[in-house]
C-alpha cells in the first residue's frame, strides 16, 4: 500500500520578485477583512494586556485581561473611553502623555516602566510597549501597545527570579533609606551586576527603579494623606525636602506642592 502524503498542498518556492511577495502578503490580509483577528492571540498570553487607541487616546480595542481588570463584560463597553475613566488623573496623565508622544513623533516607546498600586493596594511594576498605528498612506492614526506586570511574570522567567528578593525588599521597605550597596548584598551580586540584571528586566538600573518606585509611592501619599511634604520626604527616604522636590520634579514634571494642588481635589 502506498503511503499518502498528509500535506494537503504541494510545496511551493517563494517568488524571487519582491513585488510579487508583497502582492501575496496584501492578498492574504485583504482576505482577513477588517476584523482584528490577530488580537485574539493576546487572549492566550498570561499576564499580557493589549490595547489600541485612536489619536485622541480613546480606546478602540482591548484584550480580555484589560476588560476583566476594568470590570467590563464586552469589548464594546471600552470603545471610546479613555484612561481617565479607569485611573486617577495623575496616572492617566502619564499614560496619555506617552500616547501623544508616540502619535506626534511616530516613534515607538519600548519597555517603559510604570509603577502604581494594584486594587489590593500593593505596589506593582508594569512594563509597557507602545507603537504607532498607521493608515494606508503611512499617517499615524493611533497607538497600539502591550502591558505586562512584574508580578505576573516573576515566577516563570529566570531573570525575574534572580532579582525577585531585591524587588520584594523594595516593595516592603521603599519608605526607608535604601542604598544600591544594600540591595546588591541581598542579591549576592556586585552593584554593577545588579544594575545589569535590572536593565535586562526593567530597562533601567536599580537606582532608577528605586527612585521611580518611591516617586509613585510619594504621589499616592500626597493625594491620600494630609501629611506635610517635609514629613513625606523623610518617610520615604529622601535626605530632605529639597532633594525630594528635585527628584519629584524630574520624574513628574512639577513640584510636590503643585502636584498636590492640581490633583488632590479631583
Amino acid at each position: 500500500m502506498t503511503r499518502q502524503n498528509p500535506t494537503p498542498f504541494a510545496p511551493t518556492h517563494p517568488p524571487s520578485d519582491p513585488n510579487a511577495r508583497q502582492a501575496i502578503k496584501l492578498a492574504f490580509f485583504e482576505k482577513c477583512g477588517t476584523t482584528q483577528q490577530f488580537q485574539q492571540l493576546f487572549e492566550h498570553l498570561p499576564g499580557i494586556y493589549f490595547f489600541v487607541k485612536d489619536v485622541q487616546s480613546r480606546m478602540m480595542g482591548a484584550s480580555r485581561p484589560i476588560l476583566d481588570r476594568f470590570g467590563l463584560s464586552s469589548e464594546e463597553e471600552i470603545i471610546g473611553t479613555t484612561d481617565y475613566d479607569y485611573f486617577p488623573a495623575h496616572i492617566a496623565d502619564s499614560f496619555v502623555r506617552d500616547d501623544q508622544l508616540v502619535i506626534r513623533t511616530g516613534q515607538s516607546l519600548i519597555n517603559r516602566v510604570e509603577v502604581w498600586y494594584t486594587a489590593q493596594r500593593l505596589l506593582d511594576w508594569f512594563v509597557t510597549n507602545k507603537l504607532p498605528v498607521r493608515d494606508t498612506d503611512n499617517h499615524v492614526i493611533g497607538v497600539m501597545g502591550t502591558v505586562r506586570s512584574y508580578e505576573s511574570h516573576r515566577q516563570s522567567a529566570l531573570p525575574y527570579s534572580q532579582i525577585n528578593d531585591v524587588v520584594e525588599y523594595v516593595r516592603e521597605n521603599h519608605r526607608g533609606r535604601i542604598t544600591v550597596a544594600q540591595l546588591a548584598k541581598r542579591a549576592n551580586l556586585s552593584p554593577r551586576q545588579l544594575h545589569r540584571k535590572f536593565i535586562g528586566v526593567f530597562g533601567m538600573n536599580v537606582q532608577e527603579f528605586l527612585n521611580k518606585t518611591r516617586i509613585q509611592a510619594t504621589s499616592d501619599a500626597l493625594l491620600n494623606t494630609d501629611r506635610s511634604i517635609a514629613d513625606i520626604a523623610q518617610e520615604f527616604g529622601f535626605w530632605d525636602q529639597s532633594a525630594f522636590t528635585q527628584q519629584f520634579r524630574k520624574h513628574v514634571g512639577v513640584t510636590p506642592f503643585r502636584f498636590r494642588q492640581r490633583h488632590k481635589n479631583l
